[in-house]
This record gives structure tokens, C-alpha cells and sequence, in this order.
């Protein structure tokens, strides 16, 4: 999967400002060598064109500054002409100090490795190629100055000494600003590959509801038919008249019928046809029935719900949202037959539902993969799917699923919704009649 333009314009603004800190030391670095050469080694130096060249970059620096704080993407052309103009300064700067006979010449290194680390590879060949035409031009062509250079009187030679500075200063500033590059780049390729992850569940999710769906259309004759079936069988004399057959029948007339409703549902949620115009309802109302109807279809032994939601807002009622919260009950009761709770509560723009329970908690890899498909330590097949899918539900709604273990024992899951995403909009036609 490639790289995003928004990956990328992110990692590139980073690189930017990284950029933009470093022209700042070089001005101010510049500042003080010209300073030192010029009045502590009495070197005569052209300081008006020299301080002039600086003020260019400090100005360039300071528009720079301004205009990316602005802006969310740097492209690569950006980094490029950034790079460029350091390396223009920098040669101005060299010619009128000496050429090439001046030791900070070496800073083209510097520029040549930041452009080979932060942009792509026909883009640092035009550093690396305008560099070395800069540092053949300073060697063919004169300057205002030059400089005696002595290198066989060792450190007390100042291009020696220049030599000593310049080495010390780029292996500085290469490793604080590769490092800091390097760790952009990592993020970026985080980044890039928890997208790719999604994308991968997503493709799962897709292939499990065009079969959900198939399914679910092939369930639904054969469950009618039954129903038809067993609404005769339960009016015939024979059966009518034995008690137990006959409370049998009704039994299975009553999971045939919740068959057929778990297999509306999913047609629902697949993108089906409604039969009904959406339900609205109170956020209160929906959280009670939901709480309802699972202690009703799965009548566990303990169940500890509370709903302490201070706001009531009008929502629609959505089949995903019931599917997420009954999957994570499922999973909660699953690992807990005695016990499960689950606590509803708010903060005035999202909704927390928590499921707790007294089972053995989650194992420390779950954790660190939860919501990955078949992520589970049950060891049977189709495993995980429930949470997997309801980490996807709460993803599409905004929100979130957490799960951690409880300090006394058992564990805790949590969906956060944001209200937005449910509530209905109060903001309608008063026309309408």
C-alpha cells in the first residue's frame, strides 16, 4: 500500500520545521564566527555583504515560519527549494570568506545527507549535484579574501583549527537532527502501517457481510417454511391434546421466531431493505431496552446494570450499535456465567458504556492485538469475531472500544461513542405539517 499524500504532507511539515530550527542555528552560528574571525583572529572580512546574506536568510526563515505554521502538508518541492536556498547562502557566504580554501566548506556534507534522509531519491540528487558544482565554482573562481593556509603547523593553524570546528559541528547537527528525522519517519511508517491494518479489516468486515447477508437470505425460506410447519402442528388434535409435545411445539415456534428476527437484523445491518421507518427514541430508552432485551434472550444469573446518563437526548436507534454492545455482553457472560454488569454513564458529549465481569481477564497479547480478527485465548474456531466487530462498529460510529483487566479480578470493557454521532439533529423544518 503506498504512502498517503496525507502521511506524507505530515511527515514533510515535520521535516520542514525541522529545517527551519536548523537555519536559525546556522544564522546564529554564522553570526558568531564571522564575529570571532573578524575581531579575535583579525581577519579581514567583507562584513557588510556578509551580515547582508544573513539578514536574506533570517528574513527567508522568518517568512518560512510563518508561512508553514499556517499549513498541515510540506510536499517534497518545498523541502527541495528550502535545502536549495541553505545551499546558496552557504556558497555566497563560503566566496566571500575564502573559497575554498575556507575549512567550513565541508557544511555542504551536511546538506547533502539531510536531503538524502528527507527527500526522495531524483530529489537528492539535485542537492548532491548542486553542491558539488558550488564547491567546484569556489575552487576555479576567485574571492575578496584569502586565507593562509598552513596545515603542516598543526591545531595552531586556523584552517586546522576551522577544520576541528566544522567536523565537531556537522557530527553534532547530524546526529540531533537525524535522530529527530528518524523518528518522524518511523511515525510516518507507524502510521502507514496501522492504515494498512485497517484497510485489511475492513476488507475482512466486507467479506463477512456479503456472507452474513448470503446467508441470510438462504435462512429465510427454510425458517418460514418451519414456522408454517410448526403453526400447524400446534392447532392438531394429537398434539393439542399432550401437554409436553405440545409446550415443545411452542417452544420451537418461539426460536424459530427469534431466528427469523436475528436474521432481519443482519439483513439490516448488511444495508437491507427496511421494513419500518428508523425508530427514535431517548438515549435513556434505548440503553434500558437494550440492557432489557439481553437480560431477557440470555437470562444470566447476575446482572448489575445502571444508567446514570445525566442528558436524554433524542436518537435513532441503530442495529450496528445493539450488535456491538450485545457482542461484548456475550463475551462478558461467556467468561463470567455468574456475573456481569454494565454502567452507562456520560459527559455531556459521549457516551461510556462499560461491561464488567469476574472471569479470569483478558491475556496480555489479546490486549496488545484487541480488535485484531480471531484474537482470542479460547482456542476455538471463529473466536474473537465478536469483539472484533464490535471495535469496528464503535470505529465507524467515531468512537472507541478499551478493555483492561480489574484489579480485584475479571475485566472491563469500554465503548465510547460520541452523543454526535447518535443523536438526532433538533434543528428541523418548523414548516413541516
Amino acid at each position: 500500500m503506498p504512502a498517503t499524500p496525507r502521511s506524507r504532507g505530515s511527515a514533510g511539515l515535520r521535516n520542514m520545521q525541522q529545517l527551519i530550527q536548523l537555519r536559525w542555528i546556522a544564522v546564529i552560528g554564522q553570526v558568531a564566527t564571522i564575529l570571532v574571525v573578524h575581531f579575535g583572529l583579525a581577519i579581514p572580512l567583507p562584513l557588510k555583504p556578509m551580515f547582508t546574506v544573513l539578514a536574506a536568510l533570517a528574513m527567508f526563515n522568518l517568512a518560512s515560519h510563518a508561512w508553514w505554521r499556517r499549513r498541515e502538508h510540506a510536499s517534497s518541492n518545498a523541502l527541495l527549494v528550502s535545502l536549495l536556498v541553505d545551499v546558496a547562502s552557504l556558497t555566497i557566504q563560503l566566496y566571500l570568506s575564502g573559497g575554498i580554501t575556507n575549512p567550513f566548506v565541508f557544511l555542504y556534507l551536511l546538506q547533502v545527507v539531510l536531503s538524502t534522509v528527507i527527500l526522495r531519491s531524483p530529489l537528492s540528487w539535485v542537492i548532491a549535484v548542486a553542491a558539488a558544482f558550488c564547491v567546484i565554482g569556489l575552487a576555479m573562481g576567485g574571492t575578496p579574501i584569502v586565507l593562509d593556509v598552513e596545515p603542516e603547523r598543526g591545531l595552531s593553524d586556523h584552517y586546522v583549527q576551522g577544520l576541528l570546528i566544522c567536523f565537531l559541528l556537522i557530527a553534532g547537527l547530524l546526529v540531533v537532527f537525524l535522530t529527530r528525522i528518524g523518528r518522524i519517519l518511523r511515525e510516518r511508517d507507524a502510521r502507514l502501517a496501522e492504515l494498512r491494518q485497517r484497510a485489511a479489516e475492513e476488507e475482512h468486515i466486507v467479506r463477512m457481510g456479503l456472507l452474513a447477508s448470503g446467508a441470510a437470505h438462504e435462512l429465510g425460506t427454510p425458517l418460514s417454511t418451519l414456522s408454517v410447519i410448526l403453526g400447524d402442528w400446534q392447532h392438531l388434535p394429537t398434539i393439542a391434546s399432550e401437554g409436553e409435545l405440545h409446550r415443545d411445539v411452542i417452544e420451537m415456534q418461539q426460536q424459530v421466531a427469534r431466528c427469523k428476527s436475528i436474521v432481519t437484523n443482519i439483513l439490516l445491518a448488511a444495508g437491507g431493505p427496511r421494513a419500518d421507518a428508523p425508530t427514535e427514541m431517548g438515549l435513556h430508552a434505548m440503553l434500558d431496552g437494550l440492557a432489557e432485551a439481553w437480560r431477557d434472550a440470555r437470562s444470566p444469573a447476575s446482572f448489575a446494570y445502571a444508567n446514570r446518563c445525566t442528558v436524554d437526548p433524542l436518537i435513532v436507534s441503530d442495529t450496528g450499535l445493539r450488535q456491538m454492545v450485545f457482542n461484548v455482553l456475550d463475551n462478558a457472560l461467556e467468561a463470567s456465567p455468574g456475573w456481569v454488569a454494565m454502567d452507562a454513564h456520560c459527559d455531556g458529549e459521549r457516551l461510556f458504556i462499560d461491561v464488567s465481569d469476574a472471569g479470569p481477564g483478558f491475556d496480555a497479547d489479546v490486549l496488545e492485538r484487541l480488535g485484531s480478527p480471531y484474537n482470542t485465548s479460547k482456542g476455538r474456531p471463529g473466536g474473537g469475531l465478536g469483539l472484533f466487530l464490535s471495535v469496528n462498529v464503535a470505529r465507524t460510529l467515531g468512537g472507541s472500544l478499551r478493555a483492561k483487566n480489574r484489579p480485584q479480578g475479571g475485566a472491563v470493557v469500554t465503548m465510547t461513542l460520541p452523543l454526535s454521532a447518535i443523536a438526532i439533529e433538533e434543528d428541523r423544518d418548523d414548516d413541516e405539517e
